[in-house]
């Protein structure tokens, strides 16, 4: 289905993405890990054709991606969704128009402007929210909403493209743990139930254990693990993230049995200050 060849992103002299070679036959939930600067955002922005490539191809049902242009780049961005970790969302529009935003790529300037949108889409923005729990907050600007319900907010918004693949740039690292169990069950829920792609770049190992089919390893633009989560030992994560043996993974949780059993203060520097060293 998605096959990316050797894509390679330079800026100037460096490399922030090195010959990324992945191939996806199947729809899975797919979890890329590395510290801050491996290239997993740069990754995703390629895929989603918002940053331009330097070398490479990314092929999608043997459709060269990195060789579209004006519209058909638009039409691919409308097929692979993007979902960040600030939301992007309008904080003063009410949820659901927000969400209706999904559809301004197939809908004329003039409808855009003035904000007409079909009753179709009206419904099935509800009905999507519905599906993730959070219909009732429909007429409530988006501002009043918790950080874990605007990113519910932002994953409906990706489902109204009605994409064959979602992104998402690490849709959780300023939840709490309790939101971020609800946005990834949500991701893992759309993948099952419709069968799409999800790719997700995630800072914390158990969640990439938990809700992925398979874990991709960035260090310094490179690639240098794909496999399933049983693989993705404590050995294998130091190596991808280049950590000695102070390096905790329960430190990095966002299991709240984890938080509760370790504490606030357990670990070296305790939960936060070992989740920097990551």
């Amino acid at each position: 289905m998605l096959s990316i060849d050797h894509l390679t992103k330079s800026f100037g002299r460096t490399i922030a993405v090195d010959a990324a070679r992945i191939e996806i036959a199947q729809p899975m939930m797919i979890g890329i890990i590395g510290r801050s600067g491996a290239g997993k955002s740069t990754l995703l922005r390629m895929l989603n054709r918002l940053t331009t490539h330097s070398s490479g191809r990314i092929l999608f049902e043997g459709r060269d991606i990195t060789a579209l242009k004006g519209a058909a780049v638009r039409g691919w961005q409308a097929d692979c969704a993007m979902i960040f970790q600030q939301f992007n969302l309008v904080p003063r529009m009410d949820v659901v128009s927000n969400v209706l935003h999904g559809t301004l790529n197939r809908r004329s300037t003039l409808r855009s402007l003035f904000n007409l949108f079909p009753s179709a889409d009206i419904h099935r923005a509800i009905d999507i929210l519905e599906r993730l729990g959070i219909a009732e907050h429909a007429p409530k600007r988006a501002e009043a909403l918790s950080g874990g319900q605007q990113q519910r907010v932002a994953i409906a918004r990706a489902l109204m493209q009605d994409p064959k693949i979602i992104l998402a740039d690490e849709p959780i690292a300023s939840l709490d743990p309790m939101n971020a169990q609800l946005v990834m069950a949500a991701l893992r829920r759309i993948h099952e139930e419709d069968g799409r792609i999800v790719i997700a770049n995630l800072h914390t190992l158990d969640t990439a254990r938990r809700y992925c089919d398979r874990v991709i390893g960035m260090r310094d633009g490179r690639i240098v693990f794909d496999g399933t989560p049983a693989q993705l030992t404590t050995g294998v994560a130091r190596d991808i993230y280049g950590a000695d043996a102070s390096f905790s993974e329960s430190a990095t949780s966002t299991e709240i049995e984890t938080l509760d059993r370790e504490g606030p203060g357990s670990g070296p520097g305790g939960r936060q200050a070992a989740g920097a060293t990551v």
